[in-house]
C-alpha cells in the first residue's frame, strides 16, 4: 500500500510524495517516488526525469502522512 506524505525540509519548499511504507524507528533514509512541490510543480533542484529520491532522515523536520481520497468522502443520510 503506497502511502501520500510531504517531507518538511528545514529553508526548503516542503516536497510530496508516495512512499511504499512508512519508515521504522531504526530507518535512516526514505525512499519518495514521484517528488513534487505542493503545488504539483517540479523542485528546482531535481531533475526533471527522476522517479525516485533518496533523503536522509536527518535532513527532515518531520512527515506528514496524507489520508487516502477515498477514506474521506462520508456517506451520510438525512431524514427530511
Amino acid at each position: 500500500m503506497a502511502y501520500t506524505v510531504v517531507l518538511h525540509i528545514p529553508n526548503e519548499v516542503s516536497v510530496l510524495g508516495e512512499v511504499e511504507e512508512l519508515p521504522k524507528p531504526a530507518d535512516n533514509i526514505i525512499v519518495v517516488a514521484n517528488p513534487r512541490q505542493r503545488d504539483g510543480k517540479d523542485l528546482h533542484y531535481i531533475d526533471h526525469g527522476t522517479v525516485k529520491v533518496i533523503w536522509p532522515l536527518s535532513k527532515l523536520s518531520f512527515i506528514e502522512v496524507l489520508g487516502d481520497a477515498e477514506e474521506e468522502k462520508i456517506i451520510g443520510f438525512v431524514r427530511e
